[in-house]
């Protein structure tokens, strides 16, 4: 499955939802944002959501520090 993420072209060896993605990817779901398509998307709504080909993700993570 080839995605295009973060403005990078991924493939991925199987399907996924994006929670798994994120998991796979080591980033915790409570600390991004994800858009989809150009559609942000609820949190809650979006980890169970299974990604397509072709699908546009942008992943935005928050990172705290001072």
């Amino acid at each position: 499955m080839k995605i295009t993420l973060n403005g990078e072209e991924r493939e991925f060896g199987s399907e996924l939802t994006i929670g798994e993605l994120l998991t796979e990817l080591g980033l915790q779901s409570n600390r991004v944002v994800i858009e989809l398509n150009r559609e942000i998307l609820n949190l809650a709504e979006a980890l169970p959501r299974q990604l397509k080909s072709a699908d546009k993700l942008e992943i935005i993570q928050f990172v705290g520090g001072g």
